[in-house]
C-alpha cells in the first residue's frame, strides 16, 4: 500500500495537470458512470491529500475521494490518451493530459461535510501544515502517551498517525534509537516531538524524490563503501526489509517480527529493550 508521500505526490501531479481546467471524466469500467457524469465539464479547484487519502475537488460538484488500497494504481499520460481498457474505473482529461485510475479500494464522489467527517477520523498527517484541520502532533501525543499498545502499532494508526506506513515506521524508530515494543505510555515527549520532525523532514523528501530514502549522508553506500540497495521499493535505508542482513551502524543482525498484521524489522542492538515491560 503506498504511504503518505505518494498520495501527496499525486495530489501535486493532480494540481500540475488538471487544477483549473475544464476536465472531462470517464468510467470505462462502469463503476463510477454516474458520478463521472456529474463531474465531466467541470473545474478542478485544486486536489490535496491527508494521509493515504487522495481528494479531487470540482466546482459546484463535490470532491471525487480515492484510496488506492493494495491495489490501487495511478497513470498519467499525455494529450492523446490510448483507448482505455474495462479495468479503468476512472479517466480525467483535458487537451493536455489525462490521468486513468485504476484498482483502488475507494473512488467516490463526496460533499463537503462527508470529506471533513474523513478529516476528523484520521490522526494528523507529517505533511499537511500543522494548523490546517486541527492538525497538530500534540493530538497524537496525546493517545501515545495514554496507550499500552507498542509504538510500531501506533505509528501504523491512521487515527493517531495519518500516512505513516511501514517503511517510515521501521525507518523511524531506527533513526531514533527506539525498540519497536516500547509501550506509547513509556515514550517521552522529547522522543515523540523528535520522531514527529523527522518524519515530517523524512516524508518532504520522500515527495521531492518520489522514493523514501532514509539514510544519512555518513551511512550512505558511497560514503561507507558498501554496495547500494537492490530493492524494488528503491531507496536507502537502515532495516526495512534487510532482516538477517548487517546493520550499517552496529554490524549485529537486523530482525524481523509481525506486529500489526505487518512486517516489523528492526536492529535489536541499536534499539534497545531498555523500555520494553
Amino acid at each position: 500500500m503506498p504511504e503518505g508521500h505518494t498520495i501527496h505526490r499525486l495530489a501535486a501531479d493532480h494540481r500540475d495537470r488538471f487544477q483549473g481546467r475544464k476536465t472531462t471524466a470517464t468510467s470505462p469500467q462502469g463503476k463510477f458512470s454516474d458520478s463521472a457524469a456529474l463531474v465531466t465539464g467541470s473545474t478542478m479547484d485544486t486536489a490535496e491529500a491527508h494521509g493515504k487519502h487522495l481528494f479531487l475537488g470540482f466546482a459546484d460538484t463535490g470532491w471525487i475521494h480515492i484510496h488506492l488500497g493494495l491495489f490501487g494504481k495511478v497513470d498519467f499520460g499525455g494529450a492523446e490518451p490510448p483507448p482505455p481498457t474495462d479495468t479503468v474505473r476512472l479517466r480525467l482529461a483535458n487537451d493536455t493530459a489525462y490521468m486513468d485510475l485504476r484498482g483502488p479500494t475507494t473512488c467516490a464522489l463526496i460533499t463537503d461535510e462527508e470529506k471533513q467527517a474523513i478529516h476528523a477520523r484520521l490522526g494528523p498527517d507529517p505533511l499537511r501544515p500543522r494548523d490546517e484541520d486541527g492538525n497538530d502532533p500534540d493530538t497524537a501525543w496525546r493517545r501515545i502517551s495514554r496507550s499500552r499498545t507498542t509504538i510500531a502499532a501506533l505509528l501504523l494508526d491512521q487515527k493517531i498517525v495519518a500516512g505513516v506506513g511501514n517503511v517510515y515506521r521501521a525507518e523511524v524508530l531506527f533513526r531514533h534509537g527506539i525498540d519497536p515494543y516500547t509501550p506509547g505510555k513509556d515514550l517521552t515527549y522529547a522522543q515523540w516531538t523528535a520522531i514527529w520532525a523527522d518524519l515530517v523532514e523524512l516524508m518532504r523528501e520522500g515527495v521531492r524524490h518520489n522514493r523514501i530514502d532514509t539514510v544519512r549522508p555518513e551511512h550512505l553506500p558511497e560514503a561507507m563503501g558498501r554496495p547500494p540497495r537492490v530493492d524494488d521499493h528503491g531507496g536507502e535505508v537502515y532495516v526495512y526489509r534487510r532482516a538477517r542482513q548487517a546493520c550499517h551502524i552496529c554490524g549485529g543482525e537486523i530482525r524481523t517480527a509481525d506486529l500489526a498484521a505487518r512486517n516489523l524489522f528492526w536492529c535489536p542492538a541499536c534499539q534497545p529493550r531498555a523500555h520494553r515491560p
